[in-house]
């Protein structure tokens, strides 16, 4: 496969160089032959067909690594939505890696996923599942052994890694030790029941690969008090209480470019952990109505998860019980802080990467994977910075930087191919495309994923969108059917 005249943006920092013609042989890149400055370029300078060859002519066209979603959820039975209408989603954005965390449809479902991803017997990403910590086991570990029989079991299992929410320090301490003597990933959402006793500090200390979002992190760095000011009437399980009192945290730790702030960030960044912080599942804290509006939901959201998004005491992330203005100012200032450590982390040499989490929260798949880019763009983050986490160091965390996500030859060919700039405007990622006026004063939408290679395989992104607004409609109509 020949990719002819691309405008190659390789994802480790450099900005794009081009026109290029790239050889694709099997499922590797073979061949980057940069075209020069002429136009129109010579043949004898182009790579040369030979019987066989399939060519994209593809002039002015941005090639990019495949995106590598490292909080990526199948979904299933609480949201209703089908695997092949989520992966089809993150293959439609440039989305060729997910890590799935939790494994919540259960390890032995993930890992024939897997497996058929491979093979390429579906269209869907390249997928490394983690499982959520004791999933299986019978109740609590009691003892640092029976931790360490489990993390082995599902290490032998085929699990990538294990997504941990939090447990007493002894048996944090075995899980993390046996994981990394069996050589597998670990991640962890430092949930507010077991933070005063262990955060993102001491995960790291214990050898942690990452972690998630970031509750943990301004607990880390409290000068005044050890646990955080919650309100007497509060109670966990409400997700309105922990939602609304979390978007209140990051004004009671540390300030920017104090001493709590500066030694956590550096001692963090000594230890190589990684911050994949999710800021798109949150967004609808702060603008609850933006996130209930958004262009896509119309086309691409099925009643079912639909329903999951309303307001509810039973769905998880459905916490619009009595949500304010004061909730949603609460929450600008939260994100304005967290930005600000986030773009600190990154300019002293701390590794970001990008997870969207979508599947709850007004989040539908993929789209949120953009978003998350605009989002740290918004924190400060060059756009070649943003691709960069979105790509290179996302593989980095995987141990697959030899493999994938980059534009070098001998890697796998998962790649991303847009007619528009998307250094300049992140919106041409999203599969509804850039909003705009065109030439003749009438607006137009331009841009989306044009295609997403993987493994070598070309998927046209207006197929598998087809493919995903039939599965709605016919969700729509069996939902109308049955009213």
């Amino acid at each position: 496969l020949i990719l002819r005249g691309v405008i190659v943006v390789n994802g480790e920092g450099a900005p794009p160089n081009g026109p290029a013609d790239v050889l694709i042989e099997s499922n590797r890149i073979t061949e980057i032959r940069n075209l020069g400055l002429y136009s129109p370029v010579s043949d004898e300078k182009r790579i040369p067909v030979l019987p066989g060859d399939q060519v994209m002519e593809l002039d002015g066209h941005y090639l990019l690594p495949g995106f590598i979603d490292m909080h990526a959820h199948f979904g299933g039975d609480e949201q209703g939505v089908s695997a092949e209408y989520v992966a089809k989603l993150w293959l439609s954005h440039g989305i060729t890696t997910i890590r799935e965390p939790g494994s919540f449809n259960g390890l032995d479902w993930v890992l024939a996923h897997q497996e058929r991803s491979n093979k390429n017997e579906i269209a869907a990403p390249r997928i490394f599942p983690y499982v959520g910590f004791g999933q299986g086991n019978k109740g609590p570990f009691l003892t640092e052994q029976d931790t360490r029989t489990w993390v082995k079991k599902i290490a032998k299992q085929g699990a990538a890694g294990i997504k941990f929410f939090g447990a007493p320090a002894n048996i944090m301490q075995a899980a993390l030790d046996e994981a990394g003597k069996q050589g597998i990933g670990s991640m962890m959402h430092h949930a507010q029941l077991d933070v005063v006793n262990w955060n993102v500090m001491d995960s790291a200390r214990a050898g942690m690969t990452s972690m998630e979002h970031w509750y943990g992190l301004p607990e880390a760095m409290f000068d005044d008090k050890v646990i955080q000011d919650y309100p007497l009437d509060y109670n966990y399980t409400n997700e309105q209480h922990r939602f609304g009192e979390a978007g209140r945290l990051w004004a009671q730790s540390a300030e920017p470019g104090s001493g709590s702030w500066d030694q956590v960030r550096d001692n963090l960044i000594s230890m190589d952990f990684t911050i994949n912080p999710t800021l798109t599942i949150y967004e609808a804290s702060r603008d609850l109505m933006r996130e209930m509006n958004a262009d896509w939901h119309k086309q691409y959201t099925p009643p079912a998860l639909w329903q999951f998004f309303q307001p509810s005491l039973i769905s998880h992330g459905s916490y619009w019980h009595d949500w304010t203005t004061a909730d949603e100012v609460a929450w600008k200032n939260n994100f304005r802080i967290w930005m600000q450590f986030l773009n600190d982390y990154k300019n002293h040499g701390g590794r970001v990467t990008l997870g969207s989490d979508a599947g709850y929260i007004w989040k539908i798949y993929g789209f949120g994977y953009i978003r998350e880019m605009e989002l740290l763009q918004e924190a400060g983050f060059h756009p070649l910075e943003v691709l960069r986490s979105a790509t290179y160091l996302g593989a980095q965390v995987l141990k697959m930087e030899d493999q994938i996500g980059s534009v070098r030859v001998g890697k796998l060919a998962d790649l991303v191919i847009t007619e528009q700039n998307p250094i300049a405007n992140f919106k041409v990622l999203y599969v509804t495309g850039h909003f705009k006026l065109g030439a003749d004063n009438k607006p137009v939408r331009v841009g989306g994923v044009k295609y997403t290679i993987h493994d070598g395989i070309v998927y046209d992104a207006k197929e598998l969108l087809a493919d995903v607004r039939r599965i709605v409609s016919e969700a729509k109509a069996g939902d109308a059917a049955t009213r």
